[in-house]
């Protein structure tokens, strides 16, 4: 059945002072509870490529057949872009009534950036086209570029990205060729660890290619080969462009980057490790 739904708690938290909260959550491996509740919480592991409306359309329409409600609320609480994978909290029925509360709990991801080169979109969806040297690159000089980060700071998003100005996205301008200035923004980060030592990327030697045809096509490029890579993790509040973060932290050390891989592990205190496939909660709902 359903868990209990508690505010403002701290057990399990990533972050010792972040105070988050919890809710009805259907977690994988439950029975399909009959009746559906009024609202409920769904973690999903968005797959990759999969833009966040994507998921949403796909779980809104299995589950408003097997409930037998045509205008069931589904929304998210934070989009992942295309090329991220990991946590999607999906809220249902009443619970979508709280997507800006969940939206504005802080958020921790994991990935990878690539030193040497940068990419329009800043991350892959787009080919590397700015190379830069790296061999004056240190473990102290990423380790000051690191803690200029932390606390409040000014970001300007990706060109390809959903912000709006003047009530446009701006992947959509940057589609169109259009140019438009970009507003900056304060973020906040709360931690950023860099994970393990600089390394050469390693080439999966595949070709650009179409990663997802639903809608506008999603391209996926490989790793600029001469480049080098570095994971960290990072915790952040609401409105951080990792990708920015990315592209930011290359200038910091005097080179070029881009974002080449990236999962969100948790937000508002809701864990990746309890979140459906999204293959398996379609089948779960009856979809296949």
């Amino acid at each position: 059945m359903l868990g209990k739904e508690v505010t403002n708690c701290r057990e399990g938290c990533w972050g010792a002072d972040i105070v988050y909260l919890c809710a009805m959550i259907i977690y994988p491996g439950q029975s399909f509870p009959e009746p559906f509740p009024k609202g409920a919480i769904l973690l999903i592991n968005k797959p990759l490529a999969w833009t966040s409306f994507d998921v949403v359309n796909k779980v809104r329409y299995f589950l408003s057949r097997k409930v037998g409600q045509k205008k069931l609320k589904v929304g998210h609480a934070g989009t992942l872009d295309p090329l991220a994978t990991g946590l999607l909290v999906i809220c249902v029925g009443d619970f979508t009534k709280r997507i800006e509360e969940f939206q504005a709990m802080p958020k921790a991801y994991e990935g990878s950036i690539v030193l040497g080169a940068t990419t329009p979109s800043f991350d892959l969806e787009k080919a590397p086209d700015q190379f830069f040297p790296t061999d004056h690159i240190t473990p102290a000089l990423m380790e000051a570029a690191r803690l200029s980060f932390l606390g409040d700071i000014e970001q300007i998003p990706p060109v390809f990205s959903a912000v709006k100005v003047d009530g446009r996205r701006l992947y959509k301008n940057a589609r169109t060729g259009e140019e438009v200035e970009l507003p900056q923004r304060k973020v906040r980060i709360e931690s950023l660890d860099l994970v393990g030592d600089l390394k050469k990327v390693q080439s999966s030697g595949k070709e650009a290619h179409v990663a997802s045809k639903k809608g506008a096509p999603i391209m996926l490029h490989p790793d600029y080969p001469e480049g080098l890579q570095i994971d960290f993790r990072v915790v952040c509040s609401k409105g951080t462009y990792i990708r920015s973060l990315a592209k930011d932290f290359g200038e910091a050390v005097q080179s070029g980057a881009y974002l080449s891989r990236l999962v969100r592990t948790g937000t508002g205190g809701f864990d990746l490790k309890d979140a459906w496939e999204l293959d398996e909660l379609i089948a779960w709902i009856g979809g296949n």
